[in-house]
C-alpha cells in the first residue's frame, strides 16, 4: 500500500530526531519534529509504541491509529524537507479519533512545522 508520505525505518533516524529535543507533548501523542540536512523531499514519518502502551494488542491498535491520521494530515499539512516521530500514548488506543487529529494539529503548531496552503 503506498501512502502519500515517506516512513522512518532506521533506528538512527528515530534517534536523531530524539537527540534534537524539539518535541511536543499533547494527551493523544506526542509528536517530534526536525528539519533535514539537505531540507528537500516529502515529509518522512516514524510511528512508535513502547510497552508502557500496553500489551501487544493495544500497541498495535495505537500504531494503526497513528498511521491513519499522519495518512490524513501530514500531506496537507506538514512542512516538506521535515521528519517526524509520533509516538503513543496509553490513551491513544481510545482516545477519539478527531481530537487525536487535534492532538497532532496543535503540537505541529506548536512546533512551526504547520503548513496551511
Amino acid at each position: 500500500m503506498r501512502t502519500a508520505f515517506e516512513r522512518l525505518t532506521r533506528r538512527a533516524e528515530f534517534r536523531r530526531l530524539t537527540r534534537a529535543r524539539r518535541s511536543s507533548a499533547r494527551p493523544g501523542l506526542v509528536l517530534q519534529a526536525l528539519r533535514r540536512p539537505d531540507g528537500e523531499g516529502e515529509a518522512r514519518v516514524g510511528l512508535t509504541a513502547s510497552r508502557r502502551v500496553g500489551n501487544a494488542v493495544r500497541r498495535n491498535r495505537a500504531r494503526r491509529r497513528l498511521r491513519a491520521l499522519a495518512e490524513k494530515v501530514i500531506p496537507l499539512h506538514a512542512k516538506h524537507g521535515h521528519d517526524y516521530v509520533m509516538i503513543a500514548r496509553v490513551g491513544t488506543a481510545d482516545r477519539p479519533f478527531s481530537a487525536l487529529v487535534e492532538d497532532l494539529e496543535t503540537a505541529m503548531k506548536r512546533l512551526n512545522v504547520w503548513r496551511d496552503d
